[in-house]
């Protein structure tokens, strides 16, 4: 590429939008100094990176279309592939989809957003490196909303996905390729991400189980983020077993993304099966009062309770009064964080984890022409961003994210008397996919990407033709309390017949 030496104007033009006012003498300066810095750029060009490891082991791979209606009829997929793993493990036979803001080396990522069309992962995701070592084949890129930055599954470049038990209502979102998909015959287990509950949402309105890991637990590197204190990563499948699996594989620790600490793991299958006699449930009373709250799923939910009272656990109403508006919270974080992310190109700065260029390339190139087409959920977002940065200079970002451990305190101290939280997964069933989203969907999923808790929902009825979810929330990296639970729970009742 060859690297054109800015004119005046031009530097002085970005000077001003910096609120800089160049003396004739400073802009001479600059002037002299630029032939010098386009020419290292030219070096920089010329490095040739390294391909990913996974692209080597795994040649076997290839990128088919976007399936038709009649063989897509929920809207589930975005595209067709092969990637074939290892010949034994694990995952050997499982057919894997993946959200398609998760980056498989050769596949197109476009996460649910026209800007990216066009856009071919370079290398694998570090949990698709997992998921293939362990035998898995990837088969899918599954519909999302709008750079995931929606609850419902409606705002997708390629249209709404539909929810499996009436297609004319949503399936959740923004990962709802990956619950609707599971519905499909040839598609085992999905990946999903959640920054609100975009994991938890379509799993309770489209009748899968999904698990938010504990924040940190399984690596981001390689998927799209929406802001680095909020991104979590997780499996999807039709039962708890699966979703055990699934983490077992893609769990652990990765040198290349900073949002790791310490990371502790288990073999989180071992735990299913096991008695839950005893297990002290705190039943959060502020989870069943939030506006919107459908009497039915309250009721379903408390049916849950019950019957793992029948199996010995013991529920106990209690109350976490800060539960009531903690998914308020999200409102200054996600809108900042996308807004710089997307000055960044959608790589972020100031971290030593991986980087994906030509995302970034992608994303910079085909923003500007392509702005006016995405989803108002991502207007609003951007626009709102800027809005609260420009007048108030981060302050309020910057008060969340110092109220973070307050807030993750108060949940602690309520896992401290119990073994896990439980309430609804969300508040209300899917709506239809004509109406108006209701804002407390993710009044009870939110909060957990906040603090950072794991957190599961299980399928627990079937009120008017559409499903329930029942979310176990637990400690940080005791990520397997909630799946014995969840599991517990599944193998002694029937939920559609609840």
């Amino acid at each position: 590429m060859a690297f054109e030496v800015p004119s005046a104007e031009e530097l002085k033009r970005i000077a001003r939008a910096n609120h800089i006012d160049l003396t004739n003498d400073e802009l001479a300066a600059l002037q002299g100094m630029m032939p010098g810095q386009m020419a290292i750029f030219e070096k920089i060009d010329a490095i040739e990176m390294a391909p990913h490891e996974s692209v080597t082991r795994y040649r076997d791979r290839k990128a088919g279309v976007r399936p038709s209606p009649k063989d897509d009829p929920l809207n589930a997929i975005v595209t067709r592939c092969v990637v074939k793993g290892a010949a034994s493990g694990p995952l050997k036979g499982k057919r894997v989809g993946v959200k398609d803001s998760v980056c498989v080396a050769g596949i197109p990522a476009s996460g649910g957003s026209s800007v990216l069309k066009g856009h071919v992962a370079a290398s694998d995701a570090t949990i698709v490196t997992r998921m293939l070592d362990a035998g898995a084949e990837i088969v899918a890129t599954l519909n999302m909303d709008d750079f995931a930055l929606s609850g419902d599954g409606r705002t997708s470049f390629f249209g709404p996905s539909r929810n499996p038990h009436n297609p004319e209502y949503c399936a959740g979102g923004s990962s709802c390729g990956s619950a609707a998909a599971l519905y499909y015959d040839d598609i085992d287990l999905t990946i999903g991400t959640d920054q609100g509950g975009s994991i938890r949402i379509p799993a309770s309105w489209s009748g899968v189980v999904g698990i938010k890991p504990t924040y940190g637990l399984v690596p981001y590197t390689g998927v799209m983020s929406i802001d680095p204190t909020l991104d979590h990563v997780g499996p999807m499948a039709r039962s708890v077993s699966d979703v055990a699996m699934l983490l077992e594989v893609i769990a652990g620790k990765d040198r290349l993304d900073p949002r790791q600490r310490e990371v502790t793991t288990a073999p989180y299958r071992e735990a299913l099966g096991k008695s839950v006699d005893g297990i002290k449930l705190g039943v959060v009373r502020e989870g069943f009062a939030h506006a919107g709250a459908e009497a039915d799923v309250n009721a379903a939910v408390n049916r849950a309770v019950a019957a793992l009272g029948k199996l010995g656990a013991r529920a106990t109403e209690i109350s976490i009064p800060a539960h009531r508006d903690a998914s308020d919270l999200l409102y200054a974080i996600v809108p900042e964080g996308m807004a710089m992310l997307a000055r960044t190109n959608l790589h972020g700065t100031h971290h030593t984890g991986a980087y994906m260029p030509e995302l970034a390339a992608h994303f910079g190139q085909h923003f500007p022409e392509r702005a006016n087409d995405v989803a108002l959920t991502v207007k609003f977002m951007l626009l709102f961003g800027d809005l609260m940065r420009e007048r108030y200079h981060g302050k309020y970002y910057a008060k969340v994210q110092s109220y973070r451990p307050v807030l993750t305190a108060k949940y602690d101290a309520a896992l401290a008397e119990y073994d896990v939280l439980v309430m609804p997964s969300t508040p209300m069933k899917a709506h239809r996919l004509d109406e108006r989203a209701p804002y407390s969907m993710i009044t009870n999923t939110a909060p957990f990407d906040i603090t950072g808790h794991p957190a599961i929902s299980v399928p627990c009825a079937k009120s008017n033709g559409l499903p329930v979810g029942l979310m176990i929330v637990g400690r940080h990296f005791e990520d397997s309390r909630p799946l014995k639970i969840a599991y517990a729970y599944e193998q002694s009742v029937d939920w559609l017949r609840q």
